[in-house]
């Protein structure tokens, strides 16, 4: 697989990640299992901090994708929390735990494939053709 490959492999990978969180968040307070307290509440505090990388992670920037993927750590530990201690539903904090793994691995990787596919892209560009 060549570089351009998993730039979009994982990107693409770090998008369902991402998204997969914000989905699977919605469906867990509004239908599968709502909390006590007030659903917007809990939807307030689990899907705000979502919105911060939402712009830099649609446009593909590699800063974005650096420190994104560390907001999905706490959504891993709750996932980890929530498959422990849920005895009734612990397949929830499961999903939660996956989703946020693909999320944190794939902008780590997508960062890391993007770096070098620049770099590769500028020294082309730069190389000195021969005249002959």
């Amino acid at each position: 697989m060549n570089n351009t490959n998993r730039v979009k492999v994982t990107r693409a990978l770090a998008l369902i990640g991402y998204f997969g969180i914000m989905a699977f968040l919605m469906l867990w307070i509004i239908k599968i299992s709502p909390p006590q307290i007030p659903k917007s509440i809990a939807l307030a505090i689990s899907l705000l901090p979502l919105l911060l990388p939402l712009r830099g992670m649609l446009h593909g920037r590699v800063y974005t994708h650096s420190w994104a993927g560390f907001l999905a750590l706490p959504y891993f530990a709750f996932g980890v929390d929530a498959a422990i201690h849920r005895t009734e539903k612990p397949w929830l904090g499961i999903v939660l735990v996956i989703l946020s793994t693909v999320w944190f691995l794939a902008s780590a990787y997508y960062a890391k494939f993007k770096k070098i596919a620049n770099r590769d892209q500028n020294t082309q560009s730069h190389t000195p053709t021969p005249e002959g």
